[in-house]
């Protein structure tokens, strides 16, 4: 069970316990932190709280997430865009709009469901049943290359790789708005919006670190450019928020 504890900002004041907690960075929808509410998964200053209690500035929350049940992935016979393969590792070209790994709300059409099919269960297990072979990520709505190890060796092997930043991984966006300097980096804490929860934003307080360094790759006429993106953390919306910290709004 994982647990996450939130502390109430003066900004956040005076909402209601689900309602404070959709807008925080828990990866539930607010049905079901309600439901959570409801089964006695959430503490405010120590204690078991309705749904309808409204928080104070400075109060304490503690959200439970019991384990997820698992969901079974089988495979399906989805065409996969594949760049490279030999007996150790893959490298997929994911296109935008396919789920990695089955989720509640994407329990099959994702990544892992082809590549079980592909690989006829030939995937690290490292990952486990939800995840084999699966040693990184992407969003659902980036395209892009993903490595996939097929034993748990190679899955070891990569993984270490990436901790310590001896793999690049590099990502291509083209931006509206010019830039100062043709390259540079952004180092700006991320978090949640103050004015709209639902959106990641800069913030001074409570953020988590982020890096991006940024080289412009090639300027249009129409004031757009395309530029490459090297992410030393990988947080969510990363290169959206700190490119339009230099003013610039991805395409």
């Amino acid at each position: 069970m994982e647990q996450r504890e939130f502390i109430v900002e003066q900004e956040t004041a005076g909402q209601r316990i689900d309602c404070f907690l959709s807008g925080e960075d828990t990866g539930l929808s607010r049905s079901a932190l309600q439901a959570l509410v409801a089964e006695g998964h959430v503490q405010c200053n120590g204690k078991a709280v309705a749904k309808s209690l409204k928080l104070k500035a400075g109060d304490t929350v503690l959200l439970e997430i019991p384990d997820a049940k698992p969901i079974e992935a089988v495979p399906q016979d989805i065409p996969l865009d594949i760049v490279y393969e030999d007996a150790h590792l893959l490298v997929v070209n994911k296109p935008k709009g396919m789920v990695v790994h089955p989720a509640p709300g994407n329990p099959d059409g994702t990544l892992v469901n082809a590549l079980l099919w592909h690989c006829k269960g030939s995937l690290s297990g490292i990952g486990g049943e939800i995840r084999p072979g699966i040693v990184h990520r992407i969003d659902k709505d980036t395209s892009g290359l993903l490595v996939v190890a097929k034993d748990d060796a190679t899955h070891i092997g990569l993984s270490q790789q990436m901790a310590v930043h001896s793999v690049e991984r590099a990502y291509q966006t083209v931006v509206y708005g010019g830039f100062a300097q043709d390259e540079g980096f952004v180092e700006a804490n991320l978090g949640r919006s103050k004015t709209d929860r639902k959106k990641m934003a800069v913030v001074q307080k409570n953020g988590k670190h982020a890096v991006t360094h940024y080289k412009t790759v090639e300027v249009f006429k129409n004031e757009a450019s395309l530029v490459k993106c090297n992410l030393e953390t990988g947080r969510t919306h990363q290169i959206r928020v700190h490119m339009a910290r230099l003013g610039c709004n991805l395409i």
